[in-house]
């Protein structure tokens, strides 16, 4: 029923429509159809149309809009308004009411059924069907006539028209998917099909196809004649007559546009049959030697247009065939392997028979890349089918791929002109001018790109590859994985990236651009590169040429610089995966000359030398190009820039020859000219382009040194460390990549740079650390004020708001180091100024000490916008700070942070004129708190307590004490564990109190080692005290009395004790020995009359190591004054000999002939005349450039997920490792694991410094993952002691390291007198 407010219509009689309704509605219902067109002609079917149009209401929000809607309501109402009305009276009525019900639901279902029952009912729909079934009769032949009329315009407009080129009537042009819409009735289907047979004239075939065309796809393919309909179909297609031909593809390209899988697959199939039965009946001939194939002979243009079609299905299929059961997918791919592969299988044997043009030939030229092949296998839904198919039924496709890229290799030397057939190939789809004729050698470079595109796509997929090996034609072993890629890679020795004028497509589509693009793929992925790339046979081919320069023979290649160039992309793309790094450094298969073998890392830093001299006698000058030279470089790169590549390459002394070629590179370019506006100086202008971007590269080769930390140290010796570092800061600025290979910007390379002095001053002439102060001061105080507010900015709840995260952990990094802190800080007072205008930015570390932490004016306070934010941020930075010890000691000698604390608190308080106030508990306060806390309090996690920073639940929010002066409350000190000081009965006690016996003095040594192994493991308490002190001096003794043992010369030290009591100590050295009196009273190790000795212990050693100190002019301030902070190694020794000054005195000075002196004491060492001079003046200690370096080694094999963590997060281990041992793990360790660390080290070797600290990152693991996500590691490493962490419990693991690495790691800490540079 339709129930409208619509206007009134005039009445229409209810027995019959007169001529003038039956336009009307005519005319109506072809508006209606207009209007819903798009949904009709969308419908598969007849009966989806059907469906729509009965649903219409329902999806149709303009449905009562419709004039023809409106009509039919106004006809319904004024022929059943009055049965309506009366029924309606009759229902009402109390009787009726009664018997109904009241509902007015009911009332309306029951006039409904009522009015449908009636008379008047039956006769208004009885008319209302036969004046429609006029109406559309009517329409139809309307319809007909006009399609009939259209059809005799377009005969006479083609017999007018001259014949076209073929793509004007393509299958697939606009017009075939733009037909009108009509529906067509079974019988008519029936008598087309009748029409359409072979037998009948070619003009009614032609009439039959054209209505054809108009009339649905889905009404045609779901008819019951749509079998013998697609038989006639398909013998039209092999028509010579074009006319017939390209309305069959004309229909076909409608259905595959509008039809479900089900239909397209029976099209497509039969397409495929087509095609492959007018192969079979044309015999066409492959053109050979100058014969050539037109292809506007009309069976060529045919087929093309045939296999066109093809290929656009096959290229649009995978976009919805997986909606479909694998079956209809199955089958279009089956029919096309059949196609492809039929000529292959049923092709004539016979030798002297020529060859026969195959369907394979002409799909190459309409899809030369085989995109088609590359979406089928894109999918896994799809390339599962395709795989099996090829295994079981098919592989004679890969055969003929496979025998094709051999055949074209094997050619290579007879091909004159490749060049330039390759550029005629290309024509077709790179050039507007089409072409008409191909050559024979053209149609086998098509089918050659085509094979190597397909061949390269199986390669990725596992099951791909499990095709191979292949047995081929003329070879008597199958053609393996390794076996293809030497091929291929032998085709691009002999067919070299073209000259770059030649045409862009044509340059894709180059034998040397072709298989790169292989090679680029297989390398991306890990199982394909460790199953084709790392073999033994692809490495020896890919490095044949260079080796053959080396030797002074001459390379196969046809352009030497082109093939290099390309050779070493490849290898630098290995060299950058791990498993691709440890074959160029360990497989040691290469044979160079006379039986000699040697490792690809060796061949190539050889050449890559040879490069940079010029010295290949076998490659002309032009030849060797800068850009040949990078390309080997960045090959070298990626093996230096990991920490055992350096180690492999080191000896060669490349860092030496890359800046001695930066050096001369840079000297010229001053020297060319400027260019003078008006002058003629295009080639100096492009001379001097060319330099600098040279200049640039080697700039940035020798920058990738710093990646490790050894390779800082190399950097730093070929003195361009300060231009290096201000070209990584300009790439910097600019957010760019280290390089194409790597994964992460410069962030890991700042932080390895900022741990070491020289490299901090460069980063600060640079003007890096200037440009962080002012983004971190432009986010913190002056936010995004400029910028339009929408909306308010939230107020921040963190205390470090994450806007500023990013610049407080990049201050982290560059501030890790104590070197860095005295090299930034160092004799740099505070501003301290009486004003602040609000515009006045800091634009160095001090200025943000002395506006951020220092805030102890109201000048200070007022000049900040965000003074509780901005001060909180200034807390957390000062926090950090302070857990590195030296630094520590020189912000209280310079800036007396903790006076200024202590005021602070005093002054936060809510009678701050007296003393008997309480603290205010606010955000600042206590932070300020817990600043304090942590630098009063020295100990490891069982023997210090630090305040939280967060308030807690509950009446009392916060339960810690707050104090404004010293002593500090003892809740915040644990009673520490009680140390054993005598253990006579222990084994390893009455091994030391025996006197030597008659054996070896090493094996005195060896068993020592084997009993503290197995006391460590059994009972680690016993090693304390007493025992340890008698330990270590005996130990110490005993190495430093033996010759093999005592690495640097014996100090000669004979002190006056008057030169003694006058030297002096500096203030970082007092307060150093205040910090360890306060942590020898925790420990109750020391007397209350310590300080004298410890005083004297610190004077003596003072005027000790001054004595073995180089003289240096370095403008290094750490290299200026003595070492810079305090000695924490001779600290603990004092604590260890319970504050005897004469034994810790005596053990130091017989340590220091010692190699474990060298990294366990770095006061020891610092610019010591034990090592060479250079290296006393780098101001890079070994503990860095060593021990650190081999941590990092260690880590990457050892505990991988730990390196990575420190990748992603911008940090390093060399930073901890340098912290933790310059303060010998004070504040990190209890006071027990830092005397077996000491006790380790000094007992079983200075290598196990590194096995330390590669075990302490084991057992942070967990810990490390989780604040790497979180974004916490730095803060967390620095803040946090090494909770849970024993020497002893980690002892078997240390022991596993040193089986395996020690014969590297300690044959390296040797070289520290003289290291290879």
């Amino acid at each position: 029923m339709f129930i409208s407010q619509a206007t009134p219509r005039p009445a229409v009689k209810m027995s019959q429509l007169s001529a003038e309704d039956e336009l009307e509605l005519q005319s109506l219902l072809k508006q209606l159809l207009r209007s819903i067109n798009d949904r009709i002609s969308g419908a598969p079917s007849t009966e989806c149309a059907e469906e729509i149009l009965l649903h219409l209401e329902e999806t149709d929000k303009n449905f009562h809009n419709y004039e023809f809607v409106k009509y039919l309501r106004q006809y319904v109402e004024s022929s059943l308004g009055t049965v309506v009305e009366e029924e309606t009276k009759s229902l009402t009525r109390g009787d009726g009411q009664h018997a109904i019900g009241s509902g007015h639901d009911t009332l309306i279902h029951a006039v409904t059924r009522r009015t449908r029952d009636s008379a008047e009912y039956q006769q208004m729909m009885q008319t209302l069907k036969n004046s429609m079934i006029m109406i559309v009769e009517s329409l139809i032949n309307k319809f007909e006539e006009d399609q009939m009329r259209k059809e005799d315009m377009h005969r006479e407009k083609q017999r007018s028209q001259s014949n076209s080129q073929y793509t004007d009537n393509c299958s697939d042009s606009d017009s075939s998917f733009n037909q009108s819409y009509a529906f067509i009735r079974q019988e008519q289907l029936q008598v087309l099909a009748e029409k359409l047979d072979s037998s009948r004239p070619k003009e009614v075939r032609w009439e039959a196809l054209q209505a054809l065309c108009c009339a649905p796809p889905s009404d045609v393919l779901s008819c019951e004649s749509w079998s013998s309909l697609r038989r006639k179909l398909c013998a039209a297609l092999t028509e010579p007559d074009p006319d017939l031909s390209d309305n069959v593809l004309q229909f076909f390209a409608k259905s595959f546009s509008s039809s479900p899988m089900n239909v397209t697959r029976e099209i497509y199939t039969s397409l495929a049959k087509s095609v492959e039965s007018s192969f079979l009946s044309y015999k066409l001939s492959f053109p050979s030697g100058s014969a050539t194939i037109d292809i506007n002979r009309p069976e060529i243009i045919r087929l093309l247009k045939q296999i066109r079609l093809m290929n656009d299905f096959q290229k649009e299929v995978t976009t919805f065939w997986i909606r479909h059961p694998e079956k209809y997918m199955e089958e279009v791919i089956e029919s096309t392997f059949s196609l492809l592969s039929f000529h292959h299988e049923h092709g004539s044997s016979s030798p002297g028979t020529e060859k026969a043009l195959e369907p394979i030939h002409l799909l190459t030229l309409m899809d030369i890349k085989a995109t088609w092949f590359k979406k089928w296998m894109h999918g896994y839904y799809s390339r599962t089918v395709v795989l099996r198919l090829l295994e079981r039924k098919y592989k004679s496709l890969v055969v003929a791929a496979l025998q094709q890229c051999i055949h074209y290799s094997e050619s290579c030397e007879h091909f004159t002109s490749e060049t330039t057939d390759l550029q005629s190939v290309e024509q077709q789809s790179s050039v507007s001018v089409q072409r008409s004729v191909y050559s024979g050698k053209e149609l086998e470079y098509a089918f050659f790109v085509h094979s190597v595109c397909v061949l390269g796509k199986l390669l990725i997929y596992t099951n791909g590859r499990k095709l191979f090996p292949i047995k081929v034609r003329k070879r008597k072993e199958p053609v393996s994985l390794t076996d293809l890629v030497v091929i291929l890679i032998y085709i691009m020795y002999q067919h070299p990236k073209p000259p770059h004028s030649d045409a862009s497509h044509t340059d894709s589509l180059s034998p040397s651009t072709l298989v790169i693009e292989v090679l680029w793929m297989l390398c991306e992925r890990t199982e394909c590169a460790a199953e084709c790339l790392y073999q033994a046979a692809v490495i020896e081919t890919l490095l044949a040429p260079i080796i053959a320069l080396l030797n002074g023979q001459q390379a196969k290649l046809k352009s030497p610089a082109a093939t290099l160039t390309l050779i070493a992309d490849v290898l630098a793309r290995i060299a950058n995966t791990d498993r691709g790094l440890a074959l160029f450094l360990h497989e040691k298969n290469l044979l160079v000359a006379y039986s000699e073998r040697t490792s690809a890392a060796l061949v190539i830093v050889q050449f890559t030398l040879r490069l940079l001299d010029k010295e290949l006698s076998s490659l002309s000058e032009s030849d060797v190009s800068h850009t040949l030279c990078g390309a080997f470089i960045f090959v070298c790169r990626q093996i230096y820039n990991t920490c055992e590549g350096l180690q492999v390459l080191r000896p060669y002394g490349l860092h030496k020859a890359i800046a001695a070629a930066w050096k001369k590179t840079s000297s010229l370019s001053e020297r060319v000219p400027t260019p003078v506006p008006g002058a003629t100086g295009g080639a100096s202008t492009q001379e001097l382009q060319d330099m600098l971007i040279w200049e640039e590269t080697l700039l940035d080769s020798l920058l990738n040194f710093a990646s490790t930390p050894k390779g800082l140290l190399l950097l730093q010796q070929t003195g361009a460390i300060n231009e290096c570092v201000s070209y990584m800061f300009s790439r910097f600025t600019k957010k760019l990549q280290v390089s194409r290979c790597e994964k992460f910007g410069y962030g890991v390379m700042v932080t390895q740079v900022a741990a070491t002095a020289p490299g901090v001053v460069a980063l600060h002439c640079s003007g890096f650390v200037r440009a962080l102060v002012i983004e971190l001061w432009s986010t913190l105080e002056c936010g995004s004020e400029d910028v339009r507010v929408v909306r308010p900015k939230p107020t921040p709840m963190d205390p470090i708001d994450r806007s500023c995260h990013k610049s407080f952990l990049s201050l982290v990094n560059l501030l890790s180091s104590s070197q860095s802190v005295w090299e930034l800080l160092g004799r740099q007072p505070l501003a301290n100024k009486s004003e602040y205008t609000l515009r006045e930015m800091p634009t160095s570390i001090p200025d943000l000490i002395d506006r951020l932490i220092a805030v102890n004016s109201d000048a200070k306070i007022h000049s900040l916008f965000h003074y509780e934010q901005s001060h909180t941020f200034g807390l957390r930075l000062l926090s950090v700070l302070c857990c590195n010890l030296d630094s520590f000691l020189l912000l209280e000698s310079q800036y007396n942070i903790s006076s200024m604390l202590l005021q602070s608190q005093r002054e936060n308080t809510t009678e701050p004129d007296t003393s008997e106030g309480e603290f205010i508990i606010d955000g600042l306060s206590v932070e300020r708190n817990h600043v304090l806390a942590r630098v009063s309090v020295v100990g490891g996690p069982s023997e210090r307590r630090l305040p939280p920073r967060a308030l807690q639940e509950g009446e009392d929010p916060y339960p810690w004490p707050m104090f404004s002066s010293y002593p500090l409350p003892h809740c915040y000190t644990l009673d520490p564990p009680k140390i054993l000081q005598n253990s006579q009965d222990s084994e390893i006690s009455a091994f030391l109190a025996s006197s030597k016996d008659t054996k070896s003095e090493e094996s005195w040594m060896v068993i020592c080692r084997r009993l503290y192994c197995k006391v460590m493991i059994s009972k680690p308490s016993i090693l304390s005290g007493k025992v340890l002190a008698d330990l270590l001096e005996k130990v110490v003794a005993h190495l430093s009395s033996t010759a093999a043992e005592c690495f640097f010369s014996s100090a000669q030290y004979k002190a006056e004790e008057k030169s003694v009591k006058s030297a002096v100590l500096s203030s970082v050295e007092q307060l150093g020995i205040n910090t360890c009196l306060r942590y020898g009273s925790l420990l109750k190790l020391l007397k209350d009359d310590a300080v004298h000795d410890l005083t004297l212990l610190m004077k003596h050693l003072k005027i000790l190591l001054s004595s073995q100190r180089v003289k240096t002019s370095s403008e290094l301030i750490t290299q200026q004054d003595g070492y810079p902070g305090h000695d924490w190694l001779a600290s603990t020794i004092f604590l260890i000999m319970s504050g005897d000054m004469d034994r810790s005195l005596h053990l130091l000075l017989s340590l220091s002939s010692l190699l474990t002196s060298a990294f366990i004491w770095p006061a020891g060492i610092h610019a010591s005349v034990h090592v060479p001079v250079a290296m006393a003046e780098s101001g890079i200690p070994p503990v860095y450039w060593c021990t650190a370096h081999y941590v990092e080694m260690l880590l990457k094999a050892e505990v991988p997920l730990v390196h990575s963590a420190f990748r992603m997060s911008g940090f390093t281990p060399s930073q901890m490792c340098l912290h933790w041992l310059t303060q010998c793990f004070w504040n990190y360790l209890d006071w027990t694991e830092i005397c077996h660390y000491v006790s380790t080290c000094v007992v079983m070797g200075p290598d196990y410094q590194v096995y330390m600290c590669v075990a302490i990152f084991k057992h942070l693991q967990p810990d490390i993952l989780q604040r790497t996500q979180s974004q916490e590691l730095q803060v967390f490493l620095k803040e946090e002691p090494i909770q849970g962490f024993k020497v002893s419990n980690y002892l078997e693991f240390m022991e596993g390291l040193e089986q395996r690495y020690r014969d590297v790691v300690l044959t390296d800490m040797k070289t520290v007198r003289n290291p290879v540079e």
